[in-house]
């Protein structure tokens, strides 16, 4: 089994980051872990090659993403909120799955055959709502071929307590990892 997750943020040792390592806890086979932040992944520019062509004019990290989506069988998006939405640096790489929708929309091609499980990880505290990155992140979720996604993990306390010390929140990765797993 192959898991590929989008680390959405900044802080190496953050929330986010320490979901994503008790995920790592239990979770079989290998996985991948791509780091907006730490990457070398440029943004969509919109020259529309991908509308006539398979893949993308832009060389670059994304490439090797491209063949782990295609062969992966899980795909977790984890990220913290900002202003309402997903990070700008995972906002910048799922820009680059625009590839897939323009394969299906222009060029009548489905390019990743294989379906996939998916997850949705948000956190966060102040003022924002997360119902917005989840619809952001369902819909890359869906350009890579995930058919089913487990219900979101939806953390937004950061601003009073950090996630390691939420009982409810050890359960729920629990539940996630065996999803992912099973």
């Amino acid at each position: 089994m192959q898991t590929l997750i989008f680390n959405g943020s900044p802080r190496t040792d953050g929330n986010t980051s320490a979901i994503i390592k008790s995920i790592l806890k239990d979770l079989k086979g290998e996985y991948q872990i791509l780091n907006a932040y730490a990457c070398d992944i440029s943004a969509c520019t919109d020259c529309r090659y991908c509308w006539q062509n398979e893949g993308c004019s832009i060389k670059d990290g994304m490439q090797a993403v491209y063949d782990y989506i295609q062969t992966c069988d899980n795909i977790v998006i984890a990220s913290p909120i900002y202003f309402s939405e997903l990070t700008g640096k995972l906002l910048d790489v799922g820009s680059r799955l625009q590839t897939y929708y323009c394969a299906e929309k222009f060029r009548k091609e489905k390019l990743i055959q294989k379906p996939k499980k998916g997850a949705v990880i948000l956190v966060g505290g102040g003022d924002g709502n997360m119902k917005k990155a989840y619809e952001t992140a369902c819909v890359l979720m869906k350009h890579m071929n995930c058919t089913d996604i487990y219900n979101p993990l939806f953390y937004h306390k950061t601003n009073y307590c950090d996630v390691t010390d939420d009982a409810d929140i050890k359960a729920e990765i629990k539940n996630i990892t065996d999803f992912l797993n099973g």
